[in-house]
C-alpha cells in the first residue's frame, strides 16, 4: 500500500501576528513555522494505516525552501520519504493553484490513498483536498474519522453535524481530507530524528509543474479585527429583558 499525505506549512500558533506593509497577508520575516495541525493528523492516520497494512508513506509539500524544516519533521514521526514542491518566497497561491500542483506531483507516485488534512489553520478554505480529487479523477470523502480497507476498496466513517455519521465505501485510490482528533499524535523519537536525515527528499520546481501565472483568488486587504467595547442596557420587566436578550443573542450574536 502506496499512501500519500499532503502537508502544509503554516505560522505557528503561538506567533504573534502582525499585517505586512503591504497588507496583504500577516509579517512572516520574524515568524515561527510549524506543520499544520489538521495535515498532522493525516499523518498520524497514514502512519497507523502503515503499521497495520504495512506498505510506504510519503510526505507531499508544496512551500519555500523553509518547508524542508516540516518535511524532515513529518520524516521524524515515521514518514519514508518525502517530495518538495520548492515554490518562490513570494508565490501567492489559492487553493485552486496549491491543489491543481500538489495532484500533478501526486499523479506521477500513483498512490492507492491520498491524506490530507480538512483544512489549514491559516486560511481555513478546505478545499485542497476534494479539489486534488477532482483534478487527479478520483473519488473522495471528507471529515473522515476511520478508515477501514477492505480488499480493493476502503470504507470510512464520515463525521456529519448534530452527533450523526456516515459510512462510505469507495474504490482505490481516492482521497480522504481527515479530521483532526482522528488519533492520538505521536512525538518524534530522537531515533526518528536521526533517521529523518538519511531518508530521501525528492525536489521539484514548481515551474515545472506549470504554476499557476494569475490565481483566481487574491486577498485584497487583510487587517486585525478592531478592539472596541460595548454594552447594552436592557430595560424592561424581567420577562421583556429576557426577550430581548434571547432576540439579540439570536439574530446579533448568533449563538442560538
Amino acid at each position: 500500500m502506496r499512501i500519500l499525505v499532503a502537508v502544509k506549512q503554516v505560522i505557528g500558533r503561538d506567533a504573534p501576528l502582525r499585517v505586512n506593509a503591504a497588507r496583504t497577508w500577516v509579517e512572516e520575516n520574524d515568524a515561527t513555522f510549524e506543520i499544520n495541525e489538521p495535515d498532522a493528523y493525516a499523518l498520524e492516520a497514514a502512519l497507523q494505516l502503515k503499521e497495520k497494512h504495512g506498505g510506504e508513506v510519503a510526505v507531499l509539500c508544496a512551500g519555500p525552501e523553509r518547508a524542508a524544516k516540516t518535511i524532515r519533521e513529518a520524516l521524524a514521526k515515521g514518514a519514508d520519504r518525502a517530495v518538495h514542491i520548492e515554490l518562490p518566497e513570494a508565490a501567492a497561491l489559492d487553493a485552486l493553484g496549491t491543489a491543481s500542483l500538489l495532484a500533478r506531483a501526486a499523479e506521477a507516485e500513483k498512490p492507492d490513498l491520498v491524506l490530507t488534512g480538512l483544512q489549514s489553520d491559516d486560511l481555513g478554505l478546505g478545499q485542497t483536498g476534494v479539489v486534488m480529487a477532482e483534478r487527479m479523477g478520483l473519488p473522495h470523502a471528507t471529515i473522515i474519522m476511520e478508515i477501514d480497507f477492505r480488499g480493493a476498496a476502503v470504507r470510512v466513517k464520515r463525521e456529519l453535524e448534530g452527533g450523526w455519521f456516515q459510512y462510505v465505501e469507495m474504490p482505490v485510490p481516492a482521497v480522504l481530507t481527515i479530521q483532526s482528533g482522528i488519533a492520538k499524535l505521536r512525538y518524534a523519537t530522537l531515533m526518528g530524528i536521526k533517521k529523518a536525515r538519511s531518508k530521501e527528499i525528492k525536489t521539484l520546481a514548481a515551474a515545472d509543474l506549470g504554476i499557476p501565472s494569475h490565481p483566481a483568488a487574491v486577498i485584497e486587504r487583510l487587517y486585525m479585527p478592531p478592539r472596541a467595547r460595548q454594552a447594552q442596557i436592557v430595560e424592561g420587566t424581567p420577562q421583556e429583558k429576557a426577550a430581548r436578550l434571547v432576540d439579540k443573542l439570536r439574530t446579533e450574536a448568533r449563538v442560538l
